[in-house]
């Protein structure tokens, strides 16, 4: 890894840290390509407010408990973490202890059409407070905050190439979340989410 420094994102009712360089540039690109071609990427429908359409990504789980996952009217069953994906699962956990990760989501965005909508990540499953820690490789996406009550609270930042970004503490329950289009013509993203699931 290289040198780490981070950045709190100074939002009330949160806990969230940012750590632009977590990963070097070399092992990024490594890891973007091999989890491109070795991932078994899903390509599942979404149900919402009672209509069917191919969600805007491609996602796959990956986990040690044999835990499934469940959202938005989705249940994805792991695969057994692969050596690579414990491997970053380990030196994530070195900033996250004592939290040790059961489950990773990943995302695969093909483009600036592929998106992923408002959400907070607080299914019953993840516990009262979870500890989100989310990898980001390949494409720059801009990532939006909003408070759930207030909506004059909100936040704007770039996720990059190498990046890892924490949400922890109360953040689930205050705060929505998401990555929105863009009319750019942008490459792919691949985005690890690491969670546990009880």
């Amino acid at each position: 890894m290289a040198q780490l420094k981070s950045h709190k994102i100074d939002l009330p009712q949160s806990d969230i840290y940012y750590y632009a360089n977590f990963l070097t540039r070399n092992r990024a690109d490594k890891l973007m390509q091999n989890l491109r071609a070795s991932i078994a990427w899903q390509h599942d429908d979404i149900r919402v407010f009672g209509k069917t359409y191919p969600q805007p990504r491609l996602t796959a789980l990956y986990g040690n408990n044999g835990q499934p996952y469940s959202y938005s009217n989705i249940t994805m069953n792991p695969h057994e973490f692969t050596d690579e994906l414990r491997e970053i699962k380990g030196d994530i956990e070195k900033i996250t202890a004592p939290t040790v990760f059961t489950t990773c989501l990943l995302n695969l965005y093909r483009n600036g059409k592929d998106s992923n909508g408002w959400h907070a990540d607080d299914e019953a499953s993840l516990g009262i407070n979870p500890v989100i820690a989310s990898l980001s490789l390949g494409e720059e996406r801009r990532f939006h905050f909003k408070h759930k009550d207030n909506p004059e609270w909100k936040h704007k930042m770039i996720l990059e190439h190498g990046s890892l970004l924490i949400m922890k503490g109360s953040t689930q329950h205050h705060w929505l979340h998401q990555i929105p289009k863009t009319s750019r013509e942008i490459g792919e993203r691949i985005n690890l989410t690491f969670r546990v699931i009880k």
